[in-house]
């Protein structure tokens, strides 16, 4: 029989991890929308763009040149993140799924487009 670690087993089930297992906290996004921070770990200002009011495939750059360095993709579409402002494919890009969040880009985010599909 299998020992198992002191609390991995509570009445009815699997004990909670400890705090110090989850994940970093994540920023505040309301569905529907793309959210971004000019800090790691979701900090500093947020910046929230509607999904209603941006023209899918169109190039969005972020005001000011600052850029973001974490994200929120509750859009419900696709979205890909530029490093340049431009979105030229000849800086980083990367696309993430509708649902994901990124506490810590690869990159500065500097513009983005939201794909219809």
């Amino acid at each position: 029989m299998l020992a198992l670690a002191s609390g991995a087993l509570a009445a009815g089930g699997l004990a909670a991890p400890p705090a110090s297992a989850a994940g970093p906290e994540l920023g505040e996004c309301a569905a529907g929308k793309l959210c971004l921070w000019p800090r790691a770990g979701f900090r500093g200002e947020r910046h929230a763009y509607e999904r209603s009011r941006v023209s899918f495939g169109s190039c969005i750059r972020l005001p000011g040149g600052a850029g973001a360095e974490s994200f929120a993709n509750r859009t419900g579409r696709p979205v890909t993140v530029y490093e340049s402002a431009e979105c030229a494919e000849t800086a980083e890009f990367h696309t993430h799924p509708s649902g994901s969040w990124t506490p810590d880009g690869a990159y500065k985010v500097r513009a983005f487009k939201v794909w219809e599909r």
